[in-house]
Formats: C-alpha cells, sequence, structure tokens
C-alpha cells in the first residue's frame, strides 16, 4: 500500500488503545487499517439508500460517463470511513457524532482499497465536567495514496 501524501503531523502518533477527551491534543493522529471497495457493497448500499442511480450499477453508463466503470456513492465512502474509525485499535471514547462536512474529491471504484487517516484538529469543553467535543479531520486514501474524500467530523466524547 503507498503511503499518503501528507504534511508531517505536528503531535502524537496514537497506538493501540482507547482514548478519551482529556488524553486528547490536536496535532494528535493515526491510521486505520484498510479495506477493499467490493461490488457487493456498491449493491447493498444501493439498496439501503435507495440510490440505484446508473453511474452506480450499470457500466457501460458509467463509462460513457467518463468514468472507467461503475462507481461507489460517495455516502458510502463517507460510511466505510467512519467504519475504519470505528474498528481501528485506536478507540475513541465517543458519546455521538455531531457533526460531518465532508467532500468527494474523486471517485470510489470496485477494487480500490481504501484507509483514513485522522488528525485531532482541536477540542473544547462541554457543560459537563466528564465530557468535551473533539474535532477530527480525516482523510480517506486509495491504494495510490491519493486523497478520495476528505472532511471534518464533530465527535461528543468522555473522559
Amino acid at each position: 500500500m503507498t503511503q499518503p501524501e501528507t504534511s508531517l503531523p505536528s503531535g502524537t502518533e496514537l497506538t493501540a488503545g482507547e482514548y478519551g477527551y482529556a488524553m486528547l491534543q490536536p496535532g494528535d493522529y493515526y491510521q486505520t487499517p484498510a479495506l477493499n471497495i467490493t461490488e457487493s457493497q456498491i449493491v447493498a448500499f444501493a439498496g439501503i439508500s435507495g440510490d440505484f442511480f446508473d453511474v452506480h450499477m450499470d457500466d457501460e453508463f458509467a463509462r460513457e460517463k467518463g468514468f472507467p466503470g461503475r462507481i461507489a456513492h460517495g455516502l458510502l465512502g463517507l460510511a466505510l470511513t467512519d467504519g475504519l474509525k470505528n474498528r481501528s485499535c485506536v478507540r475513541l471514547k465517543a458519546v455521538a457524532t455531531l457533526n460531518w462536512n465532508w467532500s468527494f474529491c474523486t471517485p470510489l471504484l470496485p477494487g480500490d482499497r481504501i484507509f483514513a487517516h485522522i488528525t485531532v484538529v482541536k477540542k473544547r469543553p462541554t457543560r459537563r465536567p466528564d465530557r468535551g467535543i473533539v474535532t477530527f479531520a480525516l482523510q480517506l486514501f486509495n491504494q495510490q495514496g491519493k486523497i478520495v474524500q476528505q472532511g471534518e467530523t464533530l465527535l461528543m466524547m468522555t473522559d
């Protein structure tokens, strides 16, 4: 797997373990394991979402639109990014996701192998002393180290 071209992080690389709000600092980062995008995931996501748009279901139609074949749903990429974050050996003590701000940079294709690079951007306390809100930057890369999707999410976390 090609390593992503990112600027050098300013914080600590997080290792396996469970992390609460107080343990995280801006600049801390980690990389998730990778997974392959499969045609069955694309078909299953179409069934769940109801999005059977031809570019996701028909190779010929997708080629006519300039793609190499059918492409995965952008929202499937976002959902898989969240899943990669949650199944990583870095476990976050999250209570709830509060927001996503997300960009779709290049198509996800069946056969792509994706992984995410996750960085703590900022954090702020809440009224409850045992909780805080952390902003994470996420970059989703394919097997060539190219950013496919990226954005930020806000997580309410406990200590």
